[in-house]
């Protein structure tokens, strides 16, 4: 670190004889010369001073998380990648750090840092970071890269893609949404129309239609994935159109969502994770379990097993996505229908897009 180096060698300058009295002054002062490693982040700070799980008896695996400009407190998706992270912490024994990114420029110096700070695995939240983790993986070949959300093509020798099915979830939401809508309109509002998004959102609306085939769809994106009233205005309009169910498909923009369904007295259904802890209103969530795939990545190195240069896929099947907790003012008949097209899925009698028409 710059600040560090600085003191070290003003120390070096002290003449012999004072040498010996300056060693307390370096030791009690180093703390303070030395500054933040998120400090170097590019505007990225530290969500945890995360030289957690040091071992002075032994070299811990050291693995570093960089969020998207959602930040850790999105109630969802980043939420969740830590939460995976920290699992590794506690059960595999690694040594953790998180340097949160407040806008795209972040990207790449927070992974850069991460690499030069001799982290082993870096983690890259989201498909907003494909680029960015790209161009890292190749500057740094040594460093072992994964990104949730996104894979690589050409493939890359150091990286590894953590992707959903997440149109599977999408599909027992939309379907629920089917059998509980009153108006016979539903609707999503996505963040920005990119293949997660648009995964969750084909699903929504094909799960809806299986279940009432008059459904009408409504679909918007805010073009956000953080500002709340932008989701809320894109809610409210659908609302107004006579949509009585809103899935939110948008990270922590979505809660807008959510809130503009409580507040017109309709049903909202959350996405990521569980987010029944918002009210009764919300029917229920589209769960897409990043913290099982950031774990399983996490061991895949530490066991040796890391499946560099290719893609591991997460659905029904490997409990990577599915369906949250149901209001409990929902309709009994219309959650255990819903609940019984999951084995239907699992053994491949659904078919469900993944693109949204």
């Amino acid at each position: 670190m710059q600040n560090e180096g600085g003191c070290v060698n003003a120390f070096r300058r002290l003449p012999w004889l004072a040498l010996l009295l300056a060693s307390l002054a370096l030791a009690l002062g180093l703390a303070a010369c030395g500054g933040d490693d998120g400090d170097g982040g590019g505007g990225g700070t530290a969500a945890e001073d995360t030289t957690t799980g040091g071992d002075e008896g032994g070299e811990k695996m050291k693995v570093g998380l960089v969020t998207d400009i959602g930040g850790l407190n999105d109630r969802g998706f980043n939420q969740l990648a830590f939460q995976g992270l920290k699992q590794a912490e506690s059960d595999l024994g690694v040594e953790i750090r998180v340097l949160e990114s407040k806008s795209d420029a972040d990207y790449i110096p927070n992974l850069q840092t991460l690499a030069e700070d001799g982290f082993d695995l870096i983690i890259s939240v989201g498909f907003l970071m494909t680029e960015a983790t790209a161009e890292a993986a190749k500057a740094f070949p040594d460093t072992k890269f994964a990104i949730v959300d996104s894979a690589f093509d050409p493939p890359l020798d150091n990286a590894q893609g953590l992707l959903f099915k997440e149109q599977e979830a999408g599909y027992l939401v939309g379907y629920m949404a089917g059998l509980v809508t009153e108006t016979g309109t539903v609707s999503s509002v996505g963040g920005q129309k990119i293949p997660p998004v648009d995964r969750f959102i084909a699903g929504f609306q094909k799960g809806a239609k299986d279940a009432n085939p008059d459904v009408k769809t409504l679909n918007g994106y805010s073009q956000d994935f953080v500002a709340q009233d932008k989701c809320k205005e894109v809610a409210l309009d659908q609302i107004s159109k006579g949509s009585d169910v809103v899935f939110q498909v948008a990270g922590g923009c979505g809660l807008g969502a959510l809130d503009a369904a409580k507040s017109k007295s309709v049903w909202g259904i959350g996405v990521d994770a569980d987010q029944a802890f918002l009210g009764s209103h919300v029917l229920s969530s589209a769960l897409k379990r990043v913290d099982v795939a950031v774990f399983k990545a996490i061991e895949g190195a530490v066991n040796d097993a890391f499946e560099a240069g290719g893609v591991t896929s997460f659905g029904l099947a490997e409990d990577g996505v599915g369906l949250g907790k149901t209001s409990p003012d929902a309709n009994a008949d219309a959650v255990s229908e819903t609940e019984a097209q999951i084995e239907k899925i699992k053994a491949g009698d659904v078919e469900i897009p993944e693109t949204v028409g």
